[in-house]
């Protein structure tokens, strides 16, 4: 069906939109369950926005999906403000398929250059979101892992604010456990290395050169002052000395990649604090714990978990989960929701964090995200990587070699739950191959176009930002960019909705596929005025929401290249 369409109505936004082909679906088919949703199609010759709302029906209607979304197409053009806003309606295999008319797409151009930098942005979501990443153990450097935790997280923080939820970021550092005592033998060993090169390294300890300067540190602080010490004396010492030296350096590394977190949250302080008593307490209260054995065990299997989880030992000490009790009750009662986004060994977090949840009547409140393995290459080369043997590649390093907006693009552009190669020799190309270099030459050409036509006539870039003659952009390659640009509030929306952050990075590499096609197809800088001021605002638009979304994903966007 390709119907001859005239307008004679009011043009409509696409919720608008759908709002009315919806309500036609339910008139025709009242029986069934019309959910109408406009996206784009999987193939752009199809269409600006497609719905597959005819499948949902056929069932209780009995008819074919083509037959229904021909009959709700018919009568939805009957509608003057449907007319005016879609420009040609086909029923192709059992979808509606609309290309919208062109005063569609130039409103859109018209509605970013109005709002500015604020194009996209959600509606308050009135729900305050703990966000947890890139936690470590303070017993070393932040390595590659942490990247790209670290990466997703902080783009995760940027865009759900940017969405409309109030973000609360935390790190957790894991400073309760018996890896502080592996630290301090570990540090005090390196600090007796200093007279005896011979001193016996512990078997279980962590072998990298970075505990020596914090051992170089000791003695310059406190000279020979440990070498005849009882263990007991500097036990606590050299736990809490290599701690807080390796908190510092993790925190100047984070600040350098463009990530702060609003607390760093010591476990050893909520321990202090009788904060793993407590949250105890309150799970015994929803009498979830019960005894067994001497220890104390929590009912986590009824949330999904293999095994219920001993909180308490017999010996009368917490086991680790018991921090994991300790902190979520903490964070549980300053959010409405609490994301974690853990490391590759942490699956089997996932059920008995929800089973905290649960335990705490707060059901579903708590998310687990798992960020899959990294394997680092330069070119066909891999890098040899192993924590066991000290052989580790810190994050510093990577920035060192690649710098920040590359490592952060290359982190976070695949999906969370896929194991990422990352290709060093690749993200310091300059060409259309490295992802990060061809989004921000995207920007820095929209920039070099604009300081051209500074040159020529500052008016005609103070037209292009009022918005005006846009009704002269039609061309293919024109809609094609303005259709793209009118997805960012989608984007953002739907990466927030289901915590996908690698959609924004695909979606700004669309965005500056685009905007090269148009700087092909079309001749910005023209002898047609109005022409020029058009395709100029159209390239306004194209640079504000590339910065944007390169900006939540903590990339800067050059004006030059």
């Amino acid at each position: 069906m390709n119907p001859t369409i005239t307008s004679d109505g009011t043009m409509l936004d696409l919720p608008a939109l759908a709002a009315r082909f919806e309500a036609v679906a339910k008139a025709l088919y009242p029986e069934g369950e019309a959910n109408v949703s406009f996206e784009p199609p999987r193939r752009a010759e199809h269409g600006d926005v497609a719905t597959n709302v005819a499948f949902g029906l056929a069932k209780t209607a009995k008819k074919k999906p083509l037959d229904i979304a021909s009959a709700i197409i018919a009568r939805a053009l009957e509608d003057g403000d449907v007319r005016a806003t879609v420009g040609e309606a086909t029923a192709a295999a059992g979808f509606i398929n609309l290309r919208l008319v062109p005063a569609f797409w130039q409103r859109t151009i018209a509605t970013a250059l109005r709002e500015g930098p604020n194009y996209g942005h959600g509606e308050p979501q009135n729900e305050r979101i703990s966000l947890e990443f890139g936690s470590a153990n303070p017993t070393g450097p932040l390595v590659v892992v942490q990247g790209r935790t670290l990466s997703i997280g902080d783009t995760l923080a940027k865009t759900l604010r940017f969405a409309g939820y109030d973000v609360f970021t935390e790190w957790i550092i894991n400073d309760a456990g018996s890896q502080m005592d592996t630290l301090a033998r570990s540090l005090y060993a390196r600090y007796m290395q200093q007279w005896d090169a011979a001193f016996p390294f512990p078997d279980d300890g962590y072998p990298g050169d970075y505990l020596a300067p914090i051992a170089a540190l000791i003695r310059e602080v406190d000279g020979e002052r440990w070498r005849t010490a009882a263990e007991a004396e500097w036990m606590p010492y050299f736990a809490t000395f290599g701690r807080d030296a390796n908190v510092r350096e993790q925190q100047a590394v984070a600040a350098r990649f463009g990530v702060t977190f609003d607390l760093w949250q010591s476990e050893k302080a909520l321990h202090e604090a009788g904060a793993i008593e407590t949250g105890i307490e309150r799970l015994r209260e929803f009498g979830l714990t019960y005894d067994k054995d001497g220890a104390l065990w929590l009912r986590t299997t009824g949330s999904g978990d293999n095994e219920d989880r001993v909180i308490v030992r017999s010996s009368g000490r917490p086991a680790y989960f018991a921090n994991d009790v300790a902190y979520h009750y903490d964070k549980l009662q300053r959010a409405d929701r609490v994301i974690d986004i853990l490391g590759p060994d942490h699956h089997g977090y996932i059920a008995r964090l929800r089973a905290l949840a649960d335990a705490y009547n707060r059901h579903g409140a708590i998310e687990v995200l798992i960020a899959q393995q990294i394997t680092l290459k330069r070119g066909d080369e891999i890098v040899s990587m192993s924590k066991r043997a000290g052989q580790i590649v810190t994050l510093a390093e990577i920035i060192d070699e690649v710098g920040v907006d590359a490592a952060r693009f290359f982190f976070v552009m695949l999906s969370i739950d896929q194991p990422l190669t990352f290709d060093l020799a690749l993200a310091k190309e300059q060409s259309s191959d490295n992802p990060v270099y061809y989004v921000q030459y995207g920007h820095a050409r929209i920039a070099s176009v604009l300081r051209k036509a500074l040159e020529r006539d500052a008016e005609l870039v103070a037209a292009a930002k009022r918005g005006e003659h846009l009704d002269r952009l039609s061309e293919p390659s024109e809609i094609a960019l303005a259709r793209r640009l009118a997805e960012f509030g989608s984007v953002v929306a739907g990466v927030a909705r289901t915590l996908a952050t690698h959609r924004l990075p695909k979606y700004a590499r669309d965005v500056a596929a685009d905007f090269h096609q148009f700087y092909s197809d079309c001749i910005i800088l023209s002898d047609e005025r109005e022409q020029t001021i058009a395709r100029l605002g159209l390239a306004l638009a194209a640079q504000m929401v590339l910065a944007k979304a390169l900006e939540l994903c903590g990339i800067n966007a050059p004006e030059s290249m």
